[in-house]
């Protein structure tokens, strides 16, 4: 593979003290890795969306000898609400706050040695061949979190950098915790790699949102694995913005009887901006929920995805399902596909799916121009209001707030 061979590996292991076990962890990954490449549109799941030949048009070398150079501005830090904070450097935690919260009870861990496992994913499998570091973050048993913890991802203001992150949240019975992750976009033209394992036990609730915002020119890739068991429940939010492309993939497993998942998202792009959701709910047990609505708004030569699928097991019966995606379409130029899927092997369920497409009405915008506003404004408060359905599903106000006033939701004419 032409784009593989610019990654230089031997290099990356000679610098690094890992046990022989995990190299040979690590070597098996790469190996896989470099045998299939990057995904491409040949790959089902890949076909609105060739990463191989996006990075072969954007990224020549890689760049994976990365000096950790602090390039977080203060500025960058939310002043909007008390929070907890870590920050993480190119992969790597620098420093932690938990303030906010009782001591002990939510704790961290860093260890350099990844699972023992061969990923059938080639994006896992270059992220475990490459991360420096597994972080984890647990909540003990039955503590509800104070307030709610950010994550900074900061990036080494460098070109072509190839970052891998890896971070494991574990929830155990009957706590709580709200994340939300951000990253300061410094780097430009490189390939952010993260790969999430959620485990939320037993009457767990997981509030989670990821914001990506700023405006950059970087290719990123995200994947979370969520494990929810019984009676447990995870609010995934996702704002999708600011990179040139990013493809957010959540694999959600609800294993237990009563666990509940809502996935909500906000695909917001201009220019040549090409994003994706990617979803797969597995109703593995009965009497569990699961509801995700979708929004896009694109302009100017964009392009959004969203391919999702519920599947639903024998054995789960009473399955309440919801999925819908919906884009408008601000000019001729822009281009939406949707791929929803049911696959139902239960008789007693309640599942449905829906996907939809147009432009701005301008009947609307006529109305609100007879009003007194003008037409920029007019447009705008009906990109607010078609946006702000999927924001209110929020059930944090401050983070609500805070996200609204990221999209300007809140502004007043």
């Amino acid at each position: 593979m032409e784009n593989n061979s610019q990654i230089n590996f031997e290099n990356f292991l000679k610098e690094k003290s890992f046990s022989k076990d995990q190299l040979e962890i690590r070597k098996k990954n790469f190996e896989k890795f470099s045998t299939e490449g990057f995904p491409n549109k040949r790959l089902e799941d890949w076909k609105f969306s060739d990463l191989n030949q996006i990075i072969k048009n954007n990224i020549k070398n890689f760049n994976i000898d990365i000096s950790n150079e602090n390039s977080f501005d203060d500025k960058d830090i939310i002043n909007d609400f008390d929070h907890n904070k870590i920050f993480i450097l190119d992969g790597k935690v620098i420093k932690e706050d938990f303030s906010f919260e009782k001591k002990k009870s939510i704790k961290l861990s860093v260890k350099k040695e990844i699972e023992d496992t061969i990923y059938g994913n080639t994006l896992l499998n270059l992220n475990s061949a490459l991360n420096e570091e597994n972080i984890s973050i647990n909540v003990t048993e039955g503590y509800q979190s104070v307030a709610p913890l950010i994550i900074y991802n900061i990036y080494s203001d460098k070109n072509h950098n190839l970052i891998n992150n890896k971070i494991n949240f574990n929830l155990e019975k009957n706590s709580s915790l709200k994340i939300i992750s951000l990253s300061n976009e410094n780097a430009s033209s490189s390939f952010l790699n993260s790969n999430y394992d959620i485990n939320l036990k037993d009457d767990a609730v997981l509030k989670y949102y990821s914001l990506n915002f700023k405006e950059n020119s970087n290719i990123i890739h995200s994947f979370s694995n969520i494990n929810l068991e019984k009676n447990s429940h995870c609010e995934y939010f996702i704002l999708s913005a600011g990179a040139k492309f990013l493809k957010n993939e959540i694999k959600c497993s609800l294993n237990k009887d009563f666990g509940s998942a809502f996935i909500n998202g906000v695909i917001s792009l201009d220019k040549d901006n090409h994003h994706e959701i990617k979803t797969i709910i597995n109703h593995n047990d009965e009497n569990c929920k699961s509801y995700q609505l979708i929004k896009c708004v694109l302009n100017d030569n964009s392009k959004g995805i969203y391919q999702g699928k519920i599947f639903v097991d024998s054995k789960a019966q009473k399955t309440d399902g919801y999925q819908l995606s919906r884009a408008l379409l601000l000019n001729e130029n822009t281009e939406f596909n949707a791929k929803p899927e049911l696959e139902i092997y239960a008789d007693d369920v309640k599942c449905s799916h829906g996907s939809t497409s147009g432009n701005i009405d301008e009947n609307s915008i006529f109305y609100l121009m007879s009003r007194g506003l003008s037409y920029k404004q007019s447009k705008q408060l009906l990109i607010n209001g078609y946006v702000g359905e999927v924001v209110e599903k929020i059930t944090e106000d401050k983070i609500k707030n805070f996200i609204k006033k990221l999209l300007g939701i809140n502004n007043e004419y």
